[in-house]
C-alpha cells in the first residue's frame, strides 16, 4: 500500500452530534482532498458515548457519506469503569500518538479547546518526550463554548487555575483561530481576567496570534437544489411552500424557541402558517410542553443532512431569536449562512454575539427576548412581496457565498500550503 505524503487529521465532536463544528470538520476535510492531503482523517467520539453524554444527535440512518479519502476514526476507550472520564481521552490521545509517528507529514487541526486540544497537545508531549521525530504542524480552534462554557465559569468560580491551563494548550499550538471577532474578543476580555488573577501574559499573546477563521460550509449542499426534491418533502412532512415559520437548529434555551412560540401565537401570521420547530436537544421537552395541544406547531425531532436544506428553502421565513445566556452566546451563526445560501423566505434573528458576522445586513433584526417584536417581525417578513422576497434572498446568498468551504480552506491554509511540508515538531 502506497505510504501518503501529506495528512490532515481533525479532532472534533463529528457526525452524528448535531453542532456546526462537526458540519465545519466535514467541509474542511472534502476540500482538504483536492488541495494536496492524500489522507484526510477525522477523530472523534464512539457513538455509544456521544449518545450517553446526552448530546443532541441526527439519525444514524439521516448521515450523508464522506467523500472516498476521508476516513472518520472513534477510538475505543481504554481501561475499564474505574477511569472515569479519562478512558475516551486517552483512546483518542493514544490513536493521535500513532499518527504522529508514521512519518507522514500532518496538519492536525482541533475544534473546542476542552478536551479536544488537550489530547492534541497531550500526544505530542508524548511523541517529544519518547525522542520520536514527528512532523506534526497544529491549529486550535477556539468556539464560543470554550470561553463562555469554561473559562468564563471558572473565573466565576474563582478557579483560575482550569482556565489558565487552558490558554497554556490554546497557546501550545503552532496556530491560533476564532471563529469571529466577536469569539477573539471574548478570549481576549476573559485572558485579560486570568491575567490580572494569576500575573500571566496570556492577553498579548492572544492579541497578537490569534487569527479569524468562520465555520467552513458546503455551500453547493443549499445552493443546488432541485424544486421537485423541496416539494417532495414537504408533501411528507405534511406541509406547503411559504406555509410555515420555521426554527432549525439545536434546541437549547439560548437559541430562543420558547420566544418564538410565545411570539408566534401573538401574530396575524399564526391564522395563515404553521410554526415547525425541527432539532433536538436539552430544551426539547420544555418547549414541546409549552406548545402542548397547539396543532398548528409541528415539531421535527428527526431532520437528516438532506432533507435540512429543502426545509429551509420552502419556509415563508426562518426564526432564530438566540440569546445571551451564562453558558452560551451565538458566536457566529452556522445555520443562518446555512439558511440564507438555500433561499426561500427571510431569516429573523437578533444581533447577540457573532450572529452579525454571520448575517450582515440580511436579516430582520430584533432585540433578544422581545416577544412583540418577534411577532411583529413573522408579520413583516410574510407580508413581503414576491419580488422583495427574491431579491433579499439573492443579497442574502451572494453575502453567505463568503463562507464557503472552499474560501475558508484557502484562508486558513494559505501560509501552510506555500510549504511543501509542515515544520517539524520534536
Amino acid at each position: 500500500m502506497t505510504k501518503p505524503s501529506r495528512r490532515l487529521v481533525i479532532v472534533v465532536r463529528a457526525d452524528p452530534v448535531i453542532c456546526g463544528h462537526a458540519t465545519e470538520a466535514r467541509g474542511l476535510a472534502e476540500v482538504a482532498l483536492g488541495r494536496g492531503f492524500d489522507d484526510v482523517r477525522i477523530l472523534s467520539w464512539p457513538v455509544a458515548a456521544l449518545q450517553a453524554a446526552g448530546l443532541p444527535l441526527k439519525p444514524l440512518e439521516a448521515i450523508l457519506p464522506y467523500s472516498e479519502g476521508i476516513t472518520v476514526e472513534r477510538p475505543d476507550p481504554v481501561g475499564d469503569y474505574r477511569v472515569i472520564d479519562g478512558r475516551f481521552l486517552h483512546g483518542l490521545t493514544g490513536r493521535l500518538f500513532e499518527l504522529f509517528t508514521d512519518g507522514v507529514p500532518t496538519v492536525c487541526m482541533s475544534m473546542y479547546l476542552s478536551p479536544h486540544t488537550n489530547a492534541v497537545v497531550d500526544a505530542l508531549r508524548a511523541v517529544r518526550s519518547a525522542g520520536l521525530d514527528a512532523q506534526v504542524t497544529t491549529i486550535a480552534e477556539a468556539v464560543g463554548s470554550d470561553i463562555t462554557n469554561v473559562v468564563r465559569t471558572c473565573i466565576a468560580e474563582g478557579r483560575f487555575g482550569a482556565a489558565a491551563t487552558l490558554f497554556t494548550t490554546y497557546l501550545s499550538n503552532d496556530k491560533c483561530v476564532a471563529v469571529s471577532e466577536y469569539t477573539r474578543e471574548v478570549i481576549l476580555e476573559e485572558a485579560q481576567k486570568v491575567d490580572l488573577a494569576c500575573g500571566t501574559r496570556f492577553a498579548d499573546e492572544i492579541a497578537s496570534r490569534v487569527q479569524i477563521s468562520y465555520p467552513a460550509i458546503d455551500a453547493s449542499q443549499y445552493t443546488d437544489l432541485d424544486d421537485a426534491d423541496v416539494d417532495a418533502a414537504l408533501a411528507a412532512r405534511g406541509l406547503e411552500r411559504d406555509g410555515y415559520v420555521l426554527f432549525l437548529s439545536r434546541v437549547a434555551a439560548a437559541k430562543g424557541a420558547d420566544d418564538l412560540i410565545e411570539a408566534y401565537r401573538a401574530s396575524q401570521s399564526a391564522s395563515t402558517h404553521r410554526l415547525v420547530i425541527a432539532g433536538t436537544g436539552p430544551a426539547l421537552a420544555e418547549v414541546r410542553a409549552l406548545a402542548a395541544g397547539d396543532e398548528r406547531i409541528l415539531f421535527l425531532s428527526d431532520v437528516g443532512d438532506e432533507e435540512k436544506p429543502l426545509l429551509m428553502r420552502g419556509c415563508a421565513a426562518y426564526a432564530l431569536p438566540s440569546k445571551p445566556r451564562p453558558e452560551f452566546v451565538e458566536t457566529f451563526g452556522i445555520a443562518l449562512v446555512e439558511k440564507m445560501l438555500a433561499g426561500g423566505g427571510p431569516v429573523i434573528t437578533t444581533r447577540t454575539g457573532g450572529i452579525p458576522e454571520a448575517v450582515g445586513d440580511n436579516a430582520i433584526e430584533i432585540e433578544p427576548e422581545d416577544r412583540a417584536g418577534l411577532a411583529r417581525a413573522i408579520d413583516a417578513a410574510l407580508d413581503m412581496s414576491e419580488a422583495e422576497r427574491e431579491a433579499a434572498a439573492d443579497r442574502a446568498r451572494a453575502y453567505a457565498m463568503r463562507f464557503d468551504r472552499a474560501n475558508i480552506f484557502d484562508k486558513l491554509f494559505a501560509d501552510l500550503m506555500r510549504s511543501e511540508q509542515p515544520a517539524a515538531i520534536g
